[in-house]
């Protein structure tokens, strides 16, 4: 059983939460989410905010808390065989409530199908809201181009930023 090593990231003014379903080696040896290179989120988002696309850790955490968007995985621990998400089996789900309690959550979107399925199937009746699932930037989506990615993400610049 591998363990979630990443903590979430948020704070009291995150609007956005953004979901995968489970860290990347690469991602787990960096301590942050989405570090494998050819995984494409950061060009996304970046392009999505129309703002450099950040590099190190430290850029992708200002860019996070600059844009609102809170992350995290919708998996705790679970088996896995190196990140393929096609292997994950004996799910134990995040607990989300320490960010939803925190921030002013608007949306919760989920990075993929498997993190949609695993969402909808452990967390979904627990926080009582639904997410959208928006096409995963992972490398094995070849099937969509970048140019596809960035417009289906835009729906996140929809989320409404000022005070409710």
């Amino acid at each position: 059983m591998i363990q979630h090593p990443i903590p979430p990231f948020y704070d009291k003014d995150s609007k956005i939460l953004i979901l995968g379903s489970f860290p990347s080696v690469k991602s787990r040896e960096q301590m942050f989410f989405y570090g494998h290179p050819q995984n494409r989120f950061w060009k996304v988002a970046a392009a999505v905010f129309e703002q450099d696309t950040p590099q190190s850790t430290d850029d992708k955490k200002e860019f996070l808390k600059r844009n609102n968007i809170a992350m995290w995985d919708v998996i705790g621990a679970c088996e896995i065989e190196g990140s393929a998400d096609s292997t994950i089996k004996d799910v134990v789900p995040n607990d989300l409530s320490r960010i939803l309690d925190t921030a002013d959550i608007r949306a919760i979107f989920v990075n993929g199908k498997t993190a949609e399925k695993y969402y909808n199937r452990y967390t979904k009746d627990v926080t009582g809201r639904p997410a959208i699932c928006l096409p995963s930037t992972s490398p094995a989506n070849a099937a969509w181009t970048m140019e596809k990615l960035i417009a289906a993400w835009k729906v996140i610049r929809e989320i409404p930023q000022d005070k409710a």
